[in-house]
């Protein structure tokens, strides 16, 4: 039996994001330089339900957060602490063309909106309050 892991089709298919931390990086296998960029989640005021399928009827966004968390590891993506307390974290290593290609200029302890669709992960600075 499959399970459907699809998020739910609507604007609330974001996960606000605050950058912790951004460093400089080679990468070890090809010695090019890059980026470290940390991302941990924002909790909101008001919390919504918005996933369905094997997520259930509703959640909050640290479930959501750690059940991608626990996909990306499933795929091989990025490793993750065991330690799951605090916000859920995310980090993206990144060459500097991938960075380009993001078309994102992270700053630290700016607010993005994460949003997860069609398989695609896009970065936009948060016009919401936290």
């Amino acid at each position: 039996m499959e399970r459907d892991t699809r998020i739910a089709p609507s604007s609330s298919n974001s996960v606000k994001v605050r950058v912790s931390r951004i460093s400089s990086m080679t990468d070890q296998d090809t010695g090019k330089p890059g980026k470290s960029i940390e991302l941990v989640q924002v909790k909101q005021q008001r919390q919504q339900p918005f996933v369905t399928g094997a997520f259930g009827g509703g959640g909050d966004e640290s479930n959501l957060i750690r059940n991608i968390m626990s996909q990306f590891q499933s795929m091989g993506f990025m490793p993750f602490g065991q330690n799951l307390s605090g916000p859920p974290k995310v980090n993206l290593f990144l060459s500097e063309s991938e960075y380009d290609l993001l078309g994102v200029r992270f700053e630290v302890n700016e607010v993005y909106d994460m949003i997860l669709r069609d398989g695609s992960i896009k970065f936009e600075k948060s016009r919401e309050g936290v």
